[in-house]
């Protein structure tokens, strides 16, 4: 009697702990489904961002163009993009800078020439906005101007690429400046000065052409060689 209470005893025994085993061995594939998942969806999550990131800062909208730089001219041009990306320009450039006023095109493309980015933006952008664009312009070789009539709210241009954006904090703007300013590949005249050029804006004259000098040689005409030189 008592040797079969004994062996009831271990079978309960046996059977508890066997339970017992089940019951861990549930809570541990629990955790680790759970942990799984947690894993995939930080996974997910990262992934979703990292490509989110690249799309927001993709630079897929950017339009290329085709103009030969050393152009030059006296005179007012009718640019085909508003703004101009290229073509003929000034002989003298723009100083590279933060304007208030809308410039010259004929001075700002031939800044770009020299491989400075142009940020352009529409004159009611709000003052906020406008500070964050005179922050990034604060650095060599950008130019800085209000454009009236621009095809957004602001708009970046280089030479023969331009790219318009949807406001101050679009996040192409800095990679549009870190892949095309001073970019050898894509500056005509790579090195040239961005400053010792003109600070006219638009509301003042083109300056005038210079009056050829006399050739102490032959008492001959020769072309003008402007010296660039601050309004």
């Amino acid at each position: 009697m008592a040797k079969g209470k004994t062996q009831s005893r271990r079978e309960h025994l046996e059977r508890m702990r066997a339970e017992q085993r089940r019951k861990e061995r549930r809570t541990a594939l629990l955790m680790w489904g759970v942990g799984g998942l947690v894993v995939l969806a930080v996974v997910g999550l990262v992934g979703f961002y990292v490509i989110n990131d690249r799309s927001q800062k993709s630079l897929t909208a950017v339009k290329t163009y085709n103009y030969k730089g050393s152009d030059h001219t006296w005179g007012k041009v009718a640019y085909k993009e508003n703004p101009p990306v290229g073509g003929q320009h000034n002989y003298y450039w723009q100083n590279c800078g933060i304007y208030d006023k809308p410039i010259h095109n004929e001075h700002g493309v031939h800044s770009l020439e020299h491989g400075a980015v142009w940020i352009t933006y529409s004159p009611d952008l709000a003052a906020a906005d406008v500070n964050k664009l005179k922050t990034l312009a604060s650095s060599d070789y950008m130019l800085l101007s209000p454009y009236p009539g621009l095809p957004g709210k602001v708009v970046a241009s280089s030479w023969n690429h331009q790219v318009v954006l949807s406001g101050a904090s679009d996040p192409r703007l800095p990679e549009f400046i870190k892949k095309y300013k001073q970019n050898p590949t894509y500056t005509p005249e790579f090195g040239a000065a961005c400053d010792q050029g003109v600070s006219t804006t638009a509301d003042q004259p083109l300056p005038p052409e210079p009056t050829p000098t006399a050739s102490p040689s032959a008492g001959a005409s020769t072309e003008p060689t402007p010296t660039p030189a601050a309004s």
